[in-house]
């Protein structure tokens, strides 16, 4: 998966490094509890991000409320090395409390014309037996939706905060 944003890469990288970002993107996600569990800016540079987001059982679509009962409590982490020569990779992980779900990839955040450009690989494993490909295939799609929202939203955040 991939995306532009209209910021540069250290605009972009800049609101990644920013508490008031990630509460404000948190807030906009559309998820019914978020919370930042951590936001370390490494001496060296780097950031890494700790998230959870929870996801109330009555919202969620069949396919899910058939393998899950209650609520889904998603953990994500993203870890960004600093800035060289304008640019920055991530290792980010994600799992689902109480689910057989796990979610491993990389991002990088690359300059394309006066734009960044973030490109992202990702491996969903859903380790249930017989339908588990048909629940890695609806994340992927919800990955995909998840990833545009985050784009519109970060090159908003960088319209509005500079």
């Amino acid at each position: 998966m991939a995306t532009d944003y209209e910021g540069s890469v250290e605009q972009v990288y800049e609101a990644f490094r920013d508490e008031q970002y990630w509460l404000s993107r948190l807030a906009d996600s559309g998820a019914d509890d978020a919370t930042l569990n951590v936001l370390r800016v490494s001496p060296a540079g780097g950031v890494d991000v700790e998230t959870t987001q929870v996801l109330r059982a009555d919202r969620l679509p069949a396919l899910v409320t058939q393998f899950h009962r209650g609520d889904l409590q998603i953990h994500r982490m993203e870890s960004w090395t600093a800035l060289v020569d304008g640019k920055a990779v991530a290792t980010v992980g994600g799992s689902i409390a109480g689910a057989p779900v796990s979610l491993t990839g990389d991002a990088q955040l690359i300059p394309s014309d006066a734009r960044a450009h973030l490109a992202f690989r990702a491996t969903v494993e859903v380790r249930i037996p017989l339908v588990g490909g048909k629940v890695e295939n609806f994340i992927g799609s919800q990955l995909v939706d998840l990833l545009i929202a985050e784009q519109r939203f970060t090159t908003m955040w960088i319209a509005e905060n500079g």
